[in-house]
């Protein structure tokens, strides 16, 4: 079944609106987890979540598949390493700020359950990033 490129077309802007939402709906759940609580500690977590794609953007280029292979050279590797430590980060440091007493248990859930959405958006354009425009169904 064949899709005219109109279809395509506004398949694909539905997609990117979708993903326009969930990373909105991660910001959203990271101020709340400050507001609601007022408690701006959790907002070091934001450091984390900019410093995520930079060693993808600056090491990797246009090669997405190299991050996904075991073989690379030292500057693939370094990339890989920088990626886990941000995404560690994202995690401990909700995770520490709450066993210092500094945060309660609703911050963290809402700040882990933002580190999911975003997780689930990056995820999301990786794979929407990788598909061929004329193998996809949709």
């Amino acid at each position: 079944m064949a899709l005219s490129r109109s279809m395509r077309t506004c398949l694909h802007s539905g997609r990117l609106a979708l993903l326009a939402i969930l990373v909105s709906g991660g910001i959203v759940l990271q101020i709340l987890a400050c507001a609601l609580y007022n408690n701006w500690w959790p907002m070091l977590t934001v450091l984390m979540y900019l410093i995520l794609p930079m060693p993808l953007i600056f090491f990797l280029g246009s090669n997405s598949l190299s991050m996904m292979s075991n073989d690379g050279d030292a500057w693939v590797n370094f990339t890989k390493f920088l990626t886990g430590a941000s995404i560690v980060g994202s995690i401990a440091i909700p995770s520490i700020l709450k066993h210092a007493g500094v945060i309660g248990w609703g911050a963290l859930t809402m700040e882990l359950s933002s580190f999911v959405v975003f997780g689930v958006a990056i995820l999301w354009f990786i794979q929407m990033n990788g598909e061929d425009e004329y193998t996809s169904v949709f």
